[in-house]
């Protein structure tokens, strides 16, 4: 994948009487158009992920750019900002894109960097590629940078590589008029210099021989002596948290639970709270108002059916409670019939999302047959982009990276453990989390004990608001901490544009500084 329009066929078209045309700033509601153009576009390389678009827009969103002709996506562009020096040392195209996350970005960049641009052909006349380089322009201009970079294909490359082995070589001849490209040609004639060779740019691009040319475009408004630009994106926004360490109890009536759980959705909204979040499986006390202690697999079955009353009345608390609550871990039988641990997360505009544990325990699997998500996303909130991993989740770095990535700067734990070894497990690898991805993440564990529930009887928790480990952040990396195995609530507030200066600015920048030469993680739909 290079920042060059590809055409996914050679259908023609015209355009439609009445319809309208719009170039904006892309949202979150476009990413499913932007992945079938994607899907047509590379159909013999595969498409951009869901995760990989939200990345793009959470990372720079004033950078992406969507064409809208009569509301279907006809067109994309994404761009990031780097600094000068990264643009002009040799890079490849998942190194300085962060593999299409556009974690890369640098706040302090002083160039756009192009990721990526695709246009339908079957809206050609509309010329859809100059009006999304010419934003690209304007943003540019806008924000004072010096230029707009990106890697061009070089599509010719192959048909003449026994005369040019050399992809130098071969650039040199097109810029000198010996040769003609139609990618790297028409861009020197839409006001693009061809710089120099990037070899293995993009070893999928079999007709470039992996390889691209670094084409630029200087900004004639650029003012040396207005270079200073700001450490972080203009969104100093503060989100405040709350995690409930919540005490099992055995109850007498379901309402008992329901009036506990309000309680405290109750306290976390009256201290302005945007988010609050509960621990795993704290739905499990339901089942001591049973008349019987249910077996292992009969009580997870009859948790299950408290689902849609649960769900229910968690979104009628964020709704009139103004608050987002991420509802720590309900068991659910899903339609397939599989029972899933699930976290739903209830926004405060009424809207419900759900995230699966993808990594049940042993425990899980065996006593209650609990069967593994097959995803993990970020949760687009009016806070931004968030992430949850459930307990045991945490403790597998691959699934906080793919958040961070997709542009989540707060994970939430919920987690339920028994013991302090346990517990010791999640704390760890959810503090090493925050450090290697440059990230807040919030846990919420349960405390006390359960009567007349099978396989959940004890539980230890210290729950905690972890931050990276760097000078803005607390000494210790820690916001806030509960008490040992006492119910209670703890607050921190969190500066979001904090950790972007991180990200960019800060002593170590572990997002940016991945080996993509070396290593990186592949998921099942190609993220």
């Amino acid at each position: 994948m290079t920042d060059t329009p590809k055409r996914p066929s050679d259908r023609a078209g015209s355009p439609a009487a009445g319809a309208k045309l719009e170039i904006r700033t892309a949202t979150a509601a476009d990413v499913p158009g932007i992945v079938d153009l994607s899907r047509q576009v590379y159909a013999d390389q595969g498409p951009y992920t869901h995760g990989q678009i939200m990345g793009q827009i959470n990372a720079f969103a004033q950078g992406t750019f969507v064409a809208l002709y009569d509301g279907q996506v006809a067109g994309y562009a994404a761009t990031l900002r780097v600094r000068e020096a990264r643009v002009m040392a040799p890079h490849t195209w998942a190194e300085i894109t962060g593999a299409g996350y556009a974690s890369q970005f640098n706040a302090r960049g002083d160039w756009l960097y192009g990721i990526e641009v695709m246009v339908d052909p079957a809206f050609r006349r509309l010329r859809l590629g100059k009006r999304l380089y010419q934003a690209r322009e304007r943003l540019c201009s806008d924000l004072g940078l010096r230029g707009i970079a990106f890697g061009g294909r070089l599509p010719g490359f192959k048909r003449h590589r026994k005369t040019y082995a050399d992809p130098q070589a071969y650039i040199d001849a097109v810029r000198n008029g010996a040769l003609r490209d139609p990618v790297m040609s028409f861009q020197m004639k839409s006001g693009f210099m061809a710089d120099r060779a990037l070899p293995g740019y993009a070893p999928e691009d079999v007709a470039s021989g992996g390889h691209a040319v670094l084409m630029l475009w200087r900004n004639p408004y650029f003012a040396e002596d207005d270079a200073v630009q700001p450490v972080t994106r203009t969104d100093p926004d503060m989100m405040r948290v709350a995690a409930v360490q919540l005490q099992a109890r055995t109850l007498s009536t379901i309402e008992e639970f329901y009036a506990n759980v309000d309680y405290f959705v109750n306290i976390a909204s009256e201290y302005g709270a945007d988010f609050v979040v509960f621990p795993e499986h704290f739905t499990l006390q339901l089942l001591s108002c049973e008349d019987r202690e249910l077996p292992p697999e009969e009580a997870i079955q009859r948790t299950s059916e408290h689902t849609a009353d649960f769900v229910e009345k968690l979104r009628a608390m964020a709704i009139g409670r103004a608050i987002n609550i991420v509802g720590g871990s309900h068991a659910t039988v899903t339609e397939d019939g599989d029972i899933h641990n699930v976290s739903y997360v209830f926004l405060r505009d009424g809207t419900v999302h759900t995230q699966e544990k993808l990594h049940p325990t042993p425990d899980e699997k065996s006593s209650w047959h609990i069967k593994g998500g097959d995803s993990v996303d970020v949760i687009d909130t009016d806070c931004g982009p968030v992430g949850v991993l459930i307990c045991y989740d945490s403790e597998f770095p691959e699934a906080a990276r793919r958040l961070a990535d997709q542009g989540a700067r707060v994970v939430f734990v919920p987690y339920n453990t028994d013991t302090r070894h346990g517990h010791l497990r999640v704390r760890y690898c959810c503090q090493a989390r925050a450090v290697e991805n440059q990230c807040y993440v919030v846990t919420a564990g349960m405390v006390g004990n359960l009567d007349n529930v099978s396989n959940i009887d004890i539980q230890y928790a210290q729950s905690a608001i972890l931050t990276p480990c760097d000078f803005p952040f607390a000494r210790d990396g820690i916001a806030a901490e509960a008490s040992e195995n006492v119910e209670m609530i703890i607050v921190a507030d969190l500066n979001l544009a904090t950790v972007q200066w991180a990200r960019a600015q800060g002593s170590v920048r572990n997002l940016r500084d991945r080996r993509f030469d070396l290593y990186r993680t592949r998921w099942s739909d190609g993220g």
